[in-house]
């Protein structure tokens, strides 16, 4: 008896598990188109609809009809209730903190940025920081204080085994304590850290449909360098507390200093730092630069794009080094697209010349021939679209997919 209740309660959490996936992948959708997109049967979607309309987890939305025709009455659609839940998410990066505010539709409510420098998180420990902002954020949203669900953080560096904290981070002083812990702790709510790597590869995903099923490899280019895979629509590597680190993959032994403290790192040449320093013929072993700011990493494509042969020089030796590093890649996985996203993307064209002459050097790009190569240029949009698909549907299925079915959230309003 009790394994039959067992099995019982795994099939309905699985069923209901399909709906809320179908709804989150393919937005406001019919009881019919539901029943194809699920493989359920029509008397399952009525009977989990029901429940989830009782427990606020979903409305009704008039739809249109498909064929255009003005008589017949129109297929009522569902979405989610956007007042049942939000999340907060922070993108923090070596020049600035993004805090922003989601409800449960997937919709941005409410977004604070704050600049961040090489002493901010020595002068306020990175969880006091945080809190801090988010006391301003609830400040300004007291309605969605009660029905906040998650808080999710994308950060660059190799996390912890437990993803409590950072073993290591380009951010100064964000590594070395457990403040994703301490955060969750002193808010009493989930906190979760992710990769941006990884982030970018679930963000492009949704953002561009015709890559959702196929094996992409998504380039970050700026302050860092980041790599995010997909194989087959799957996200590829061990983890988000596993140590994937392709910015990190040697290219040269013993060459320019990176940020991390190793030496020929592919992030090195490549970063916005390795591409002032080349472009100002400055010592490989000087100690990379805090941040660069925009401006500047611009004035030096301008710069190439001109023809100063300074700038044209460091921009080769960058598109040398990830040209190389997709070639050691490209041995080992096989991707029909690769994206450049963030401010390199901006300077592809100056960097394409010697990526292309690395990876047609390459045994695998000789027999094959070379994936497509991309720029996307805003990468804050595949990073918090990612972070925002990857924290609702956390919710959709540890939250809600098991909520037995006398539980209501709330009277919908």
């Amino acid at each position: 008896m009790t394994r039959t209740v067992s099995d019982s309660d795994s099939v309905r959490r699985q069923n209901r598990g399909l709906v809320l996936d179908g709804l989150r992948r393919q937005g406001p959708q019919s009881r019919t188109a539901l029943a194809s997109l699920t493989g359920l049967s029509h008397a399952s979607i009525t009977a989990i609809m029901a429940d989830l309309l009782v427990q606020g987890l979903v409305e009704e939305l008039p739809g249109e009809r498909p064929d255009g025709r003005a008589r017949g009455r129109p297929p009522t659609n569902i979405h989610f209730r956007r007042t049942t839940a939000y999340a907060a998410l922070f993108e923090i990066d070596v020049n600035r903190v993004r805090l922003s505010l989601v409800d449960y539709g997937g919709v941005l409510v409410d977004r604070i940025e704050s600049p961040i420098t090489p002493t901010t998180f020595a002068e306020t420990p990175p969880d006091l920081f945080c809190a801090e902002r988010m006391a301003h954020l609830m400040g300004r949203n007291p309605t969605a204080s009660t029905a906040l669900r998650r808080v999710a953080i994308s950060v660059q560096g190799i996390l912890e085994r437990d993803a409590r904290g950072l073993r290591w981070s380009p951010i100064p002083h964000l590594a070395g304590a457990p403040f994703a812990g301490q955060l969750s702790e002193d808010l009493g709510l989930p906190v979760t850290l992710h990769k941006r790597g990884r982030l970018l590869a679930e963000g492009v995903r949704w953002l561009d449909p015709d890559l959702h099923a196929e094996s992409v490899a998504t380039v970050f280019i700026g302050s860092t360098v980041a790599m995010g895979m997909t194989f087959r629509g799957q996200i590829m590597g061990r983890g988000d507390e596993g140590a994937t680190e392709f910015g990190h993959m040697n290219h040269a032994p013993n060459g320019a200093l990176c940020r991390c403290g190793m030496k020929g790192c592919i992030e090195a040449y490549a970063a916005d730092y390795g591409v002032l320093r080349n472009a100002y013929s400055v010592p490989e072993s000087t100690q990379p630069a805090a941040s660069v700011p925009a401006a500047q990493y611009d004035a030096l494509m301008q710069r190439a794009e001109a023809g100063d042969r300074a700038a044209t020089h460091a921009f080769n030796l960058a598109g040398r080094a990830i040209g190389y590093g997709l070639s050691r890649m490209l041995a080992l996985y096989d991707p029909s697209d690769i994206l450049i996203v963030g401010p390199g993307a901006r300077a592809l064209e100056l960097m394409r010349p010697e990526m292309t002459l690395a990876l047609n050097a390459s045994l695998v790009c000789k027999i094959n021939g070379a994936p497509r190569i991309v720029g996307y240029r805003d990468e804050k949009e595949p990073i918090f679209r990612g972070l925002l698909m990857k924290t609702l549907r956390d919710i959709d299925q540890t939250d809600f997919a098991a909520l037995p079915g006398s539980d209501r959230l709330g009277t919908p309003p």
